[in-house]
């Protein structure tokens, strides 16, 4: 079996580009496709504990560290301790990081936009519902 005709060479090419394509519209805006995922799973008026952005990305908490670090740097976040809880941190966005939010959701809104202008409904629904069982093969592990 060739790469191309294989279902993992497939979605890794093409999550690859799509992913080159946000870092390139990301880098004019002085953040990371990483950043700006995290900037629009943050909400903003309860705050978001730090302990649940990882998993809703799926990154290592490590991973997460760094990037919130930067984002600290870059004054695009602010953290605050959990009244009722201490151990709890809470990420809130600074004015700079709402910005960069809106431009990240308006990034995804065109990609998004863009695809469904070309690609039949039929065709993306096709798509999302292979997608969907892929995904509930392996979590079921049905695979391996």
């Amino acid at each position: 079996m060739k790469p191309e005709e294989t279902v993992d060479y497939n979605v890794k090419v093409c999550w690859h580009a799509i992913s080159r394509m946000y870092n390139t519209e990301a880098a004019k805006n002085d953040i990371t496709t990483s950043i700006g995922f995290v900037l629009l799973n943050i909400n903003q008026e309860a705050g978001t504990p730090a302990t649940k952005i990882a998993p809703l990305l799926g990154l290592e908490a490590r991973s997460l560290t760094r990037i919130l670090k930067s984002m600290e740097e870059k004054g695009l976040i602010y953290k605050v301790s959990d009244d009722k809880d201490k151990r709890l941190v809470r990420i809130f966005l600074t004015e700079k990081g709402l910005e960069k939010k809106e431009v990240s959701r308006q990034t995804v809104l065109h990609f998004n936009r863009k695809v469904q202008e070309t690609i039949p409904q039929e065709e993306l629904n096709t798509f999302f519902r292979v997608s969907e069982r892929i995904i509930n093969m392996i979590e079921n592990k049905e695979i391996f």
